[in-house]
């Protein structure tokens, strides 16, 4: 790992992904520029794209939630004012992933991407637990996607808490 570049590293486990053209480099990207913002270009962050039944058996070992998600999102342990170089890891679930895009009409890409945005901030500390948090954090979400030329994604649905409304909480 350097001092000014990120260690991204992306873990295949799953079919189906490869439908996702460049899909490391489209995972790099979104995650370097959500660690830029936060001022952590260095920090180390693992991806694991998995499918729903590996994505379900870490929801319920980790989250007690015996169901699919298209994204949880695992931070790495720390010491007070020790930023840690490693922040953590995040799992992607295939076809939840794909079925919301589809559903949301979105392209699966721009979805992925969304969702990577989403993990690694979770990995820096923010949380939607209340409705205050989902505001901070979806206004973030929205501004850096708009970076990475992609759309609002909260602009065509708006349940209370569109990230987790149909995935059983996304963490």
């Amino acid at each position: 790992m350097s001092d000014t570049m990120p260690d991204i590293d992306v873990l295949i486990e799953a079919k189906g992904w490869e439908a996702v053209e460049g899909l490391e480099a489209l995972v790099a990207r979104a995650a370097t520029t959500v660690l830029a913002e936060a001022g952590r270009p260095a920090a180390g962050v693992s991806f694991l794209m998995g499918d729903d039944a590996t994505i379900r058996r870490l929801n319920a070992s980790f989250r007690g939630k015996d169901m699919p998600t298209n994204v949880l999102s695992f931070p790495a342990p720390s010491m007070p004012g020790d930023p840690a170089l490693v922040l953590g890891d995040i799992a992607l679930a295939f076809e939840t992933c794909a079925r919301e895009a589809e559903a949301e009409g979105k392209t699966l890409v721009d979805h992925l991407t969304h969702l990577v945005v989403h993990g690694t901030l979770h990995l820096l500390g923010h949380d939607h637990e209340t409705a205050a948090e989902a505001e901070a954090m979806e206004a973030l979400e929205i501004r850096l996607l708009a970076g990475l030329g992609i759309a609002d994604p909260y602009a065509a649905s708006e349940p209370e808490n569109p990230v987790t409304a149909a995935d059983g909480g996304a963490a």
